[in-house]
Parts: structure tokens; sequence; C-alpha cells
């Protein structure tokens, strides 16, 4: 099971969530986010440890600049919102709103896998809301779930969606971009524990 911990704005924050297990580390370049990061304070606070993915956050934005980004903060994936124009090699998870009337066509084009997550309306993610589980059970592609996850639901999570791998954001945090390590490290342990 890969457990992302997204909108990582201070080191602090990289290296707790590496030490709580976290395989995936999410540093978010839109703009308009609470949990904005810019490339350049990106590449001075990611940790360049082993096995453990460097995932940039897009809305929006043109292939050029996310590789231009991509290269400047050396990411491993980029994860991309709205609508977009594929940026070559990248891997890619692609972000999906479930609503009530998701349906698994939505889940097309290049990706490594579809982060799937509560709709958000203009925030793309960070909302701390969940969605209906029961709408991405038995999908056949490679999900990350995301949406309102923390250590007292992820367990149900895992067990109803059987995701590749989980995400969590705003119920892990003490102000926005700021995270709460004893939970980061709550989270990690349950998910992980779901999951063996």
């Amino acid at each position: 099971m890969l457990v992302k911990i997204c909108g990582i704005t201070v080191r602090d924050d990289a290296v707790a969530a590496i030490d709580a297990g976290a395989g995936a580390l999410g540093f978010n370049f839109w703009p308009k986010s609470p949990r904005y990061i810019s490339p350049d304070t990106a590449a001075a606070i990611a940790p360049n440890a082993a096995g453990v993915l460097r995932v940039g956050v897009f809305v929006g934005e043109s292939a050029a600049r996310i590789r231009e980004i991509a290269a400047a903060v050396d990411l491993d994936v980029v994860q991309l919102h709205g609508e977009f124009d594929p940026p070559g090699e990248a891997r890619i998870w692609r972000a999906v709103a479930v609503r009530g009337d998701f349906s698994p066509s939505l889940l097309t084009g290049a990706a490594e896998a579809f982060l799937l997550d509560a709709p958000a309306g203009e925030l793309h993610g960070g909302s701390g809301r969940t969605f209906d589980w029961d709408l991405v059970r038995g999908l056949d592609r490679r999900i990350v779930l995301a949406g309102g996850l923390d250590a007292s639901n992820v367990e149900r999570a895992i067990e109803v969606a059987r995701p590749w791998g989980v995400d969590a954001c705003s119920r892990l945090e003490s102000s926005p971009g700021k995270k709460d390590h004893r939970k980061v490290a709550d989270f990690c342990k349950a998910a992980l524990k779901a999951s063996s």
C-alpha cells in the first residue's frame, strides 16, 4: 500500500511523514492553494529518500511549465487536476472527483494511477470531505484514494475500495500547510496495518 502525505510545505513535515512510513510526499504547485509551495522551496525541502516518491500537484498547468517544475524539483510523479496537456514522459496520476454519478468510464487517458477525491470545487482537493467509497469498489484500475482520510476512517476506506494507495492532507494538519506529526503517524500506521 502506497501512503501519500500531501500538502507538504516544510522539511520537518516531510521528514516526519517519511519516518511514519509514507511512501510519497505531495507538493502543491497551484498558486491558489492554501498549501502552495514554490518550486524553489520544494526543491530545497524535498528529501531524497530511497523509495519515497516526490509528487507534484498541478491544476490546469501547461505541459511546458509542468516539465520545467518537475525537472527543477526532481519530481517522480505529476498529479494533474483539471484540463491539461500530457507533459511528455512523466509518470502521471490523474485526479478525478467522485460524485454520485461516478462511472469507471471517467478513468481514461494515459495515467499510471487515478487519484479519486471528493468534489472540492475551486479548491481541487484538500477539503477534508469524504465520498461514498462504494462507488469505486472493484475498479480494475490503479487508484489512489483521497478525500477526508485520517486514522479514524482509512482502514474502512481500504476495506471497501481496495486502492493501490491512499492520500491524506487537510485532516492531518494543525493549520493549512502545517502537519500535526502525531496525526500523520497515526494515519500511516492505520493505513499500513489495514493493507498488511
